[in-house]
């Protein structure tokens, strides 16, 4: 009677676990890429524009979200990060 118990127990959490890895790929590709891209601003003299301090602070928070395993919210934040690159550097 208890295996027909633990065994969907079981199921549902090994299921839970491959769901946090839906958007670890994308969150990955998009941290790296608002880096870069953040890095380019800098070096292009536009470290010092509200719409670069809001893009690093999207992207710490990114960072933290990945390191917590919340993957969607980390590929949005990195998303909003890179918008706002973009609005640096085309001095907005």
């Amino acid at each position: 009677m208890k295996a027909w118990i633990s065994l969907p127990l079981m199921a549902l959490l090994l299921v839970g676990c491959a769901g946090k890895t839906a958007h670890r790929d994308s969150c990955a590709t998009e941290l790296d890429a608002a880096w870069k891209e953040l890095d380019l601003a800098k070096v292009e003299g536009f470290s010092g524009t509200v719409s670069y301090s809001k893009a690093l602070s999207l992207l710490t928070a990114a960072k933290t979200q990945q390191q917590f395993e919340s993957f969607e919210g980390c590929t949005e934040k990195a998303e909003k990060a890179r918008f706002y690159i973009g609005e640096s550097r085309a001095g907005r």
